[in-house]
């Protein structure tokens, strides 16, 4: 692979290239791409999606919508820093190309807004229930009427996939979807493989997938574009764009240290803990008597997270440029992080997390909860567009799809596409319209 390609300007539709050096610096191509994001319902909606702690009441807890702006913040300083060194390595993509060191800031940082725009509502226990519901549920029935590549796509039903899908699928008058520069779509996806083998190496890049059958052809095209290179002939898998290894940088630094910072917070976490594994990561940048002269919490918490964070974005950049030539090549198979220096100390920190935040009671409950709606949602709406569809549709069931939104296509010849936009279209709820929902479903409000 090579960076010329990696940074394609290029859009859905475009017919001619789209050469850096004649972009207009004061609407650069890849910030566009930033706009369109930001601007778009699908990702306002991640303001009432969970990231840790479900429906949570308390203002300083992160949701998704903000977890998301975070990481995006965290992107952009590993692009710009990764971006000066690229340049000074490879000198000819600023003196030939035009490309600045704040292009790969803003392929990152878009990347990385976007990175959770296709999670459903409750988390990843919202993955996991639509997945259920296919592997051992009401679901299981369509087996047989859907290939093995279908069917894998809903029982493991993939927040990755289905962000790329947002990204990308065409309507009436938005053709190409939110026409994204390939160099971000292929930024943001990092597991550029499709469902079916599952987990076939122990390469990063085979962890999960990116893409569904509905939209293997537009991957097909972006990494066309980008010159990813292919990694098996006999199913549809490609080497990662190497700035997606920056995007799951970013969130895995923002993860762990911003969780743990709420779990400080909500007194899921004693403060004590903070100082004690947060030091180890910040040593030789923590100022003792600026840390004491604060006088609450989460200012004392919050100081050693910036400096952790800090930290954690240096790091990531000097291992990204250390091995740069592995992951051009597409032989660097793990994440930056797991390469770093403060290995010992993430892994301390995430595995206190786990014990006190993702298995709290609260966590938990809610997670029950957001099955058992996930699955009535799903249950009623399969059986409302399959029966309208087979002409059997229900004086219920024709009610219920009155209530299904129009820039959704439900009414496709095939049965997989028809699961599919059900799957998606409750991906799309908010935590809150999820419950709206099931309630109505219900009868409990009207």
């Amino acid at each position: 692979m090579i960076w010329e390609q990696l940074l394609s300007l290029k859009r859905y539709g475009d017919t001619n290239k789209r050469l850096r050096k004649e972009q207009d610096e004061t609407r650069l191509g890849f910030e566009v791409d930033y706009d369109r994001i930001i601007f778009s319902s699908e990702f306002r909606s991640l303001q009432d999606k969970t990231q840790v702690i479900p429906l949570s009441k308390t203002d300083f807890v992160h949701t998704r919508l903000t977890h998301s702006l975070e990481v995006s913040v965290v992107g952009r300083s590993l692009g710009r820093q990764v971006g000066q060194k690229l340049l000074k390595k490879h000198p000819h993509l600023q003196s030939i190309h035009g490309y600045q060191a704040n292009d790969f800031g803003a392929i990152v940082a878009t990347a990385a807004l976007a990175h959770d725009i296709g999670n459903p509502p409750f988390g990843h226990s919202g993955e996991k229930s639509i997945g259920e519901f296919f592997k051992s549920g009401i679901g299981k029935q369509y087996q047989s009427q859907l290939t093995d590549k279908e069917y894998q796509d809903l029982c493991d039903f993939e927040g990755n996939a289905n962000g790329f899908k947002i990204l990308t699928q065409s309507r009436a008058g938005r053709e190409g979807g939110l026409r994204l520069s390939y160099a971000t779509l292929g930024a943001f996806t990092k597991y550029p493989k499709e469902s079916l083998p599952k987990k076939p190496t122990n390469h990063i890049v085979d962890k999960k997938y990116g893409f569904f059958q509905s939209e293997k052809e537009a991957f097909q095209d972006v990494a066309n574009e980008l010159g990813l290179s292919k990694r098996s002939n006999k199913a549809l898998s490609y080497d990662r764009h190497p700035l997606a290894y920056l995007v799951e940088a970013a969130d895995d630094i923002c993860y762990t240290i911003i969780d743990f910072e709420d779990g400080i917070n909500l007194g899921l976490i004693q403060e004590e803990y903070a100082l004690e594994f947060l030091s180890k990561v910040i040593r030789d940048n923590i100022i003792p008597e600026n840390y004491y002269a604060l006088s609450n919490k989460e200012d004392r918490v919050g100081y050693l997270r910036a400096l952790a964070i800090g930290a954690l974005i240096n790091d990531a950049v000097n291992i990204f440029m250390t091995h740069e030539e592995a992951i051009l090549n597409g032989t660097f198979d793990c994440a930056l992080l797991d390469k770093s220096k403060f290995e010992a100390q993430i892994n301390d920190i995430i595995k206190i997390s786990i014990e006190n935040i993702y298995q709290s009671e609260e966590v938990v409950d809610k997670e029950i909860a957001g099955y058992q709606i996930i699955n009535k949602l799903l249950s009623v709406y399969t059986a409302a567009v399959n029966h309208s569809f087979n002409g059997t549709a229900s004086n219920y069931d024709k009610l219920i799809l009155k209530r299904l939104p129009e820039t959704i296509n439900f009414k496709s010849d095939t049965l997989y596409e028809r699961l599919l936009a059900v799957c998606h279209y409750v991906s799309l709820l908010s935590d809150s319209k999820a419950i709206q929902n099931f309630k109505k479903i219900e009868g409990v409000t009207f």
